[in-house]
């Protein structure tokens, strides 16, 4: 079974967009390098930021997220994003009228659910939660395994927190992955159990 992990670009002060979804400043590092990190030949980062990346993202078999990124984003087209074979939208609402059913985007009513259709869709490769409201409630349910920050130099000072709604302590173990790239800091943190 893969690993579940939890990432976003993010503020220093710990939002993932302003209130108005705009991210602002935060995909900055995805443009301020020479490498190409896919084919779009839209994103340029740091040597040290694709190595980290690339690699990381060529594991991911399933991604999870909210009907409200999915709708915002108009379900990208149909496409999974960055290669990724499946998205699974956790909501309370069908698909859009006129969805096309053959689209890898599959529709469930829980995180558990979602978990489930991800690890049975994923195999061994990695299960990505997007941070925010959903992923907030799957790491406070304890089903998040790893959490994965890309920090960009900004303070937002308000907007949509990482972790969504969580209240609670959590505690995570020592950042094992701390990796320096143009405009961003890439931190990797293991769910302390």
């Amino acid at each position: 079974m893969g690993r579940v992990v939890m990432n976003a670009s993010v503020s220093v002060d710990g939002f993932i967009a302003a209130e108005n979804d705009d991210p602002g400043p935060l995909f900055e590092w995805l443009v301020s390098g020479d490498v190409p990190l896919d084919d779009s030949g839209i994103l340029k980062v740091s040597k040290a930021s694709f190595d980290h990346v690339r690699p990381y993202w060529d594991q991911i078999g399933v991604t999870i997220a909210g009907r409200h990124v999915f709708d915002i984003t108009d379900g990208w087209d149909g496409t999974p994003p960055s290669g990724i074979d499946h998205v699974v939208v956790v909501t309370h609402r069908p698909a859009p009228e006129g969805w096309d059913p053959e689209a890898p985007f599959h529709f469930v009513d829980s995180i558990e659910a979602a978990v489930t259709k991800a690890q049975e869709l994923a195999g061994d490769r990695i299960i990505e939660f997007a941070a925010g409201d959903v992923g907030g409630q799957a790491f406070a349910a304890g089903l998040i395994d790893e959490v994965r920050m890309d920090v960009a130099p900004v303070v937002l000072g308000s907007g949509k927190r990482y972790f969504g709604s969580v209240d609670a302590q959590h505690l995570l173990e020592d950042p094992d992955v701390v990796i320096l790239g143009n405009r961003v800091l890439h931190l990797r943190y293991q769910i302390r159990r």
